[in-house]
């Protein structure tokens, strides 16, 4: 879309900002959709932990080992399909010197001429794997909010380093969006989590304009939503807790949905569990 240009910079890490591994997910099928080519690599050394993140050995056709390193790359599309281009940064979040990172990256987008960014992210949320995944899409940038119908985010607290790199590029005028899947806490052990990439990906793709194509993810959702089922099944305080969450969820998206109402649902669901007046856990928008 015109708002974010003609060449879109999508980012997504491993690490904090990716819950369920869904945003990292979404950035590599991206990468095994299509034809990409490194551009530029940061030295690793500069900035990760590898007591932390740690170097890898894996081996290759003839059974020769190598170590792989913690990396953070920009790649370019060889075959870009439409007038829009769609460019990936992919890679492990940092330990240290954010702000140096940040700068390496905005430098190199400034310099390639890329045009908008968005940011891809997840977080565990008080929400049920039965519905549709939501996706909070914002910007700080109010062109990009009045054209493409984006929220401006409210969260305070402490952010992961794609707001970073969201802020900097934002500073050096790149337009900037961020997409955060919302996926249910209660599914922490069944990582990856399809349905949330998937839903990431639907985002991507009507924000951007930039056909996606989602190859077995739809197939993959099913097959998971079905797995978290059949556990529920066996765990009653699960179906429970489940159902409580499929009513908060329909309350809020009902079209009669009121701020007292919600409200009011929420203070329902608290004393079923007996937690008091405290309030309930909430997506986290970073």
């Amino acid at each position: 879309m015109d708002a974010l240009g003609r060449r879109v910079l999508v980012a997504a890490f491993d690490g904090w900002n990716d819950a369920g591994e869904a945003a990292s997910a979404a950035l590599a099928h991206l990468k095994e959709s299509g034809t990409y080519e490194p551009v530029f690599a940061v030295d690793p050394e500069l900035y990760f932990d590898y007591q932390y993140t740690r170097p890898h050995l894996v081996a290759d056709a003839e059974g020769r080992r190598r170590l792989t390193w913690p990396e953070a790359t920009i790649l370019r599309p060889t075959d870009p399909q439409g007038d829009t281009e769609m460019w990936l940064l992919t890679g492990v979040e940092p330990a240290r010197a954010w702000q140096a990172f940040s700068a390496e990256f905005v430098d190199v987008a400034l310099r390639e001429d890329i045009t908008g960014f968005v940011s891809l992210g997840s977080m565990m949320s008080d929400v049920p794997h039965t519905r549709p995944i939501s996706v909070f899409a914002g910007s700080e940038n109010d062109q990009l909010r009045d054209t493409l119908g984006l929220e401006r985010g409210t969260y305070e607290g402490p952010v992961g380093i794609l707001s970073v790199l969201a802020h900097a590029a934002d500073a050096a005028g790149i337009p900037t969006a961020s997409l955060w899947a919302s996926v249910p806490h209660y599914v922490a052990g069944h990582t990856p989590s399809p349905k949330a990439t998937l839903a990431l990906l639907d985002r991507l793709e009507s924000l951007t304009g930039i056909p996606v194509d989602r190859g077995r993810l739809v197939t993959e959702a099913i097959a998971w939503e079905t797995t978290i089922d059949a556990a529920a099944a066996d765990d009653e305080e699960m179906t429970d807790y489940i159902r409580q969450l499929e009513e908060n969820r329909d309350t809020v998206d009902s079209p009669e949905a009121s701020g007292d109402a919600i409200a009011q649902e929420f203070e329902q669901y608290l004393r079923r569990r007996g937690d008091g007046p405290s309030k309930p856990g909430r997506d986290d928008r970073r």
